[in-house]
């Protein structure tokens, strides 16, 4: 795979295992990038320009700011609100692995695609597991299934590929 898009240029990497499996057995997320695209996720801006990397039927759904449009909007999300934190402040907390300059999310595209770097999906995956806690805080403070109740603590677990709509 060779990626060119406003963040890479010539970036290639070797897709080693069938799109969507071969994942770590510890690493079940909920929803596929396709499903946290439709669904509203990262408030509309985030890998618009990468549709040339992925299959086209993971945009078709998408909810994306329009063409031109680069600020935020936390309306795009399925909770209606915002949950991220700017790229500089991962950047300043060295969330960033150099190959995958937009962050978890990114990695996650590539590695449900079938890409695999041994060291940096270890990291990722125990990122990934860390969020859990946030389910167990849901679970504990809302009612089932009460979409009002931390949404966005919900909507920071859509980002993570938990479907925080269940909890």
């Amino acid at each position: 795979m060779v990626v060119n898009d406003r963040m890479q240029k010539g970036y290639r990497y070797t897709l080693a295992a069938p799109r969507g499996r071969g994942f770590d057995p510890r690493f079940k997320p909920q929803l596929t990038p396709k499903e946290m695209l439709a669904l509203g996720v990262f408030g509309g801006v985030y890998m618009r320009d990468c549709t040339k990397e992925f299959p086209k039927d993971w945009f078709t759904r998408a909810k994306f700011q329009k063409e031109g449009s680069y600020k935020h909007d936390g309306k795009l999300n399925y909770f209606g609100v915002n949950a991220s934190q700017p790229l500089s402040v991962w950047r300043k907390k060295k969330w960033l692995y150099k190959d995958d300059p937009r962050g978890w999310f990114q990695w996650y595209c590539r590695y449900y695609m079938g890409r695999r770097i041994p060291g940096e999906d270890e990291r990722q995956i125990k990122r990934w597991l860390a969020m859990r806690r946030h389910i167990t805080q849901l679970k504990g403070a809302c009612r089932k299934g009460d979409g009002t109740c931390r949404p966005r603590q919900r909507q920071a677990l859509l980002h993570w590929a938990y479907d925080s709509r269940k909890f």
